[in-house]
């Protein structure tokens, strides 16, 4: 089994705590996923300064196949962070060398070789979906919280997974939602509901998902440390309850650490 993460990286700063870590929606489940034991490739583009340099270093460490993430000129990724008690806060972004990131021939017939295609809403990987789709590439979308973006409709004939972020529990609007997604083309449609578990549909069965204690220490990387578990319990053949128990759990291992994923014992 192999998994690739087509999208972003960046550098999360969090200047008033002293804290700073290469991440982003692709790396972070990326790296779960690895770290769970499935081989696990990056596509990206990261800069040519001390951040692409740390972010290059961190990947390789973590045994990631860095091959097709590309070294723009330019600054890498920043979003700078804070948090509010337990709540992380979204402060300036700015873009870097992700701005001109494009995903050429050579990356997507690599992508395609890979068991699983993964990438997200912030990605740019969603010119590349109908490549990969037409490459036979098994592909997972994640959406976030933005249920109503025009990119849902755009990607909805190419994606097999689709994962989003409902900001209430389980009800009638999410159900259908759920349901419209699968009766035009997705495989299974999974929406999570932060510390009230999470609901899966296939085209025939809701699946209700339960979460795990946790002392949450800082919730970025939550939802993407989801998708890596529920994604690796469908590579490895798992139901889909069994894949839903497997991503809360590493989601309540990630809340409870600072980073996006939970270091391995060097």
């Amino acid at each position: 089994m192999k998994f690739a993460a087509l999208g972003d990286n960046c550098i999360d700063v969090y200047e008033r705590l002293g804290k700073r870590y290469p991440t982003g929606n692709v790396v972070d489940t990326g790296v779960n996923m690895q770290l769970l034991g499935i081989p696990t490739s990056i596509i990206s583009t990261t800069g040519n300064d001390k951040f692409g340099e740390w972010m290059i270093q961190t990947l390789k460490e973590e045994g990631i196949d860095i091959t097709h993430l590309k070294v723009g000129i330019g600054p890498t990724a920043v979003t700078y962070m804070d948090m509010d008690g337990l709540d992380r806060v979204h402060g300036d972004y700015e873009e870097g060398v992700l701005e001109q990131m494009v995903f050429d021939e050579d990356d997507l017939c690599f992508a395609a070789q890979h068991d699983l295609v993964h990438t997200a809403l912030w990605g740019k990987a969603e010119v590349a979906l109908p490549t990969l789709k037409e490459k036979g590439a098994v592909i997972s979308f994640d959406y976030a919280d933005r249920l109503d973006h025009p990119l849902v409709e755009k990607t909805l004939p190419y994606v097999d997974y689709g994962f989003f972020s409902y900001k209430k529990k389980r009800d009638s609007f999410i159900e259908q939602y759920l349901k419209d997604k699968t009766d035009r083309g997705m495989k299974l449609a999974v929406a999570t509901f932060g510390d009230q578990g999470s609901l899966a549909y296939d085209g025939q069965i809701f699946y209700e998902g339960k979460v795990y204690p946790a002392k949450v220490v800082n919730t970025v990387g939550a939802g993407d440390s989801f998708i890596a578990g529920f994604l690796y319990g469908i590579l490895t053949g798992q139901s889909i309850p069994e894949a839903l128990d497997q991503g809360a759990k590493v989601a309540a291992e990630v809340v409870s650490v600072f980073e996006p994923w939970v270091k391995r014992n060097k």
